[in-house]
């Protein structure tokens, strides 16, 4: 189990989070590339306004892919597997690699913007098949923790990304295509290895109707034999489910007994991202800034704050299981809503009070803390656990339909939003949080060390229906 968690994590969460810092640190010399290329064509200097587009698109086409990637979620899982789905994906992640690589001696950029947006169906699709491949396999007791892997792996990949992009290693002239094409290397790794791993069990017993694959795929993920238990609650599960059949996208949204569930899901979703973390992390450079930091110097403090965003991830995967969801998801919002007044209150009195920037520092790291701890990683732990067999690759879809949608949203209304509002954007963000908190007090469970049924019993009653004993 440890072993396969790991695999999925670093063959398919890492890559995620690489992809999406990888571009910031060698974005100077990615343009004049795009510069360079476009004058030996055309004989002519890029006009400024066409570069800016260019540059928009190249940023904006991976959560346009990875739009893409979540729509492909419930066809691929349902009849490929979720192991199949994960082998599947690394040739479009290898495919991808293999273009940005290459894109500088082909004397390419468009190359480029499609390979973002492959790479971002990669993300997609890894982002959502991870956590359902993690959740179904994980003892109820591990669900929490193992379902907090995939994020960790994700803020490991985003640290990764900008301590190679930094200038003296390869976010330079000659190294930035060496970094792109590098995301290519953890697909190969788990290509080679996760063949080994067995399938989810319960997709092998309630999908495939095998019991002695998914008992022996249960055994092998346990460590002992004796797997009775956990076999009957999957039985359980099946049989409570005949009745519904599989849900597609369309039954998931008008099926009165998953009603508050799927609500559930995409008020979470929604409040992950719009609760504004680009944007905190785009401001952050400015923010160091404007406190005195050295521009030379600003790359290693977006290292050190990327550092901060694992080793808080990392304190999640060790509480989930003792503190619950509940809590996490609570204090990671309301570190955010708070964080994102008291930052807009920082940047507009910082001209006029000297301590007021290191205030700023303060609000951007307590904000990261909070997102880490329970904004980010806990709502795709909530989809696992809210959801059925039957329901859940359609409620992967969703969820990751409106993450991927919501992350587009926000990467293009910022620039607009900062130069209307300034600082005062971030009192949006604060509301944004606020409303997650109140809606998530009132109506989400505590779902820690319960199993599928019993989660979907609690919900039942929240739906007023009668759950198939």
């Amino acid at each position: 189990l440890a072993l396969v968690t790991l695999i999925s994590a670093f063959g398919s969460s890492f890559q995620y989070g690489y992809n999406v810092s990888v571009i910031n640190s060698p974005a100077l010399y990615m343009q004049d590339f795009y510069n360079r290329t476009y004058f030996n064509r055309s004989g002519v200097p890029m006009d400024s306004g066409f570069q800016t587009l260019l540059w928009s698109l190249t940023v904006s086409m991976y959560p346009l892919g990875g739009l893409f990637g979540s729509l492909m979620v419930w066809p691929l899982v349902n009849n490929c597997g979720r192991k199949g789905t994960l082998l599947i994906n690394n040739l479009f992640s290898i495919a991808a690699a293999t273009l940005m690589g290459t894109s500088e001696l082909a004397k390419t950029f468009e190359v480029i913007i499609l390979s973002r947006v492959i790479i971002g169906i990669y993300a997609g699709l890894a982002s959502n098949v991870v956590p359902m491949f993690l959740g179904e396999m994980s003892p109820k007791n591990l669900r929490g923790a193992i379902g907090v892997v995939p994020q960790l792996f994700i803020t490991l990949g985003i640290l990764v990304a900008q301590i190679l992009g930094l200038n003296r290693i390869l976010g330079n002239d000659e190294g930035w295509p060496v970094l792109l094409g590098l995301t290519g290397i953890p697909s190969l790794i788990q290509l080679l290895i996760l063949p080994f791993f067995p399938e989810s069990p319960r997709y092998l017993l309630i999908q495939k109707g095998n019991e002695e694959q998914a008992r022996q795929a249960l055994q092998k993920l346990r460590g002992w034999d004796d797997v009775d238990d956990e076999m009957e609650e999957i039985r359980q599960e099946d049989r409570s489910e005949k009745e519904e059949g599989h849900f597609s996208v369309l039954s998931l949204c008008t099926f009165r007994g998953l009603r508050w569930q799927l609500i559930s899901i995409v008020v979470m979703m929604m409040g992950q991202q719009l609760s504004g973390v680009n944007a905190v992390f785009y401001y952050a450079d400015r923010i160091f800034q404007s406190a005195g930091v050295d521009n030379n110097n600003v790359q290693y403090v977006t290292v050190s704050i990327g550092a901060i965003n694992v080793v808080m991830t990392l304190l999640a995967v060790f509480i989930v299981e003792s503190l619950g969801r509940r809590i996490l998801l609570l204090a990671g919002f309301g570190l955010c809503c708070v964080s994102c007044a008291v930052l807009t209150l920082a940047l507009n009195l910082q001209t006029t009070v000297s301590w007021m920037s290191y205030l700023s520092i303060v609000c951007v790291i307590v904000y990261i803390i909070g997102h880490a701890i329970g904004a980010s990683p806990i709502p795709f732990v909530m989809i696992t656990e809210m959801f059925l067999q039957s329901s859940r690759p359609a409620a992967f879809m969703v969820g990751g339909s409106v993450h991927w949608l919501c992350n587009f949203t926000v990467g293009l209304v910022f620039l607009y939003m900062e130069a209307g509002l300034g600082p005062y954007s971030f009192l949006i963000f604060c509301a944004i949080c606020l409303a997650t908190i109140v809606y998530i007090f009132f109506i989400v469970p505590e779902t820690k060390n319960k199993t599928f049924m019993e989660i979907n019993k609690i919900m039942a009653k929240r739906n007023k229906v009668e759950v198939q004993e």
